[in-house]
């Protein structure tokens, strides 16, 4: 079960725009004695599908770019997403990490303008943990609610979470 999740995870980050919390927390609440492990695999699939999404950037996309950016949204929020990474990297992976935003056409982004691997790494791992963490500290506090409660403030936290993020962001970039 675990491994399943962490393939579908893998799945979710690279192929499937659909959200895993569909599945996540309905199996975490099924499963309330492994969801710190079902949030580490989920972590973990999404991690290696990250990293190959990068390397896809990186070292495909000048054959495959047109198509994939056709798959996954238009030219012009591709060249969009690609200038935030170059301006602003970490922060903007962060950012598209914890939202519900496809993060597969950031991947592709960061590896096709040749961003930094670990800092890109470092923020994939940092946002979507900080998802597959908190919907699993959603589930120990609100137990069979936490669906119901997830769907209701999904977007206010993300709103909320990503506003914070460019707080920090600000803070840090002008002091």
């Amino acid at each position: 079960m675990l491994w399943g999740v962490a393939f579908a995870s893998f799945m979710e980050s690279l192929i499937v725009p659909i959200p895993l919390e569909a599945i996540l927390i309905p199996l975490m609440q099924a499963r309330r004695e492994k969801l710190w492990a079902i949030s580490a695999m989920a972590l973990l699939g999404c991690g290696i599908g990250a990293a190959l999404g990068y390397g896809l950037g990186f070292f495909v996309f000048d054959l495959l770019g047109d198509q994939l950016i056709a798959m996954l949204s238009t030219p012009e929020q591709f060249e969009s997403i690609r200038q935030q990474i170059h301006l602003h990297g970490f922060w903007y992976v962060l950012s598209v990490g914890i939202t519900p935003i496809p993060f597969q056409i950031a991947m592709l982004a960061a590896g096709a303008t040749g961003y930094a691997f670990l800092l890109y790494m470092l923020a994939t791992i940092i946002s979507r943990g900080i998802r597959y963490f908190g919907l699993g500290l959603l589930v120990c506090l609100f137990g069979n609610q936490a669906q119901n409660i997830f769907e209701e403030h999904k977007i206010g936290a993300s709103i909320f979470i990503t506003v914070l993020i460019g707080l920090i962001w600000s803070v840090l970039l002008f002091s």
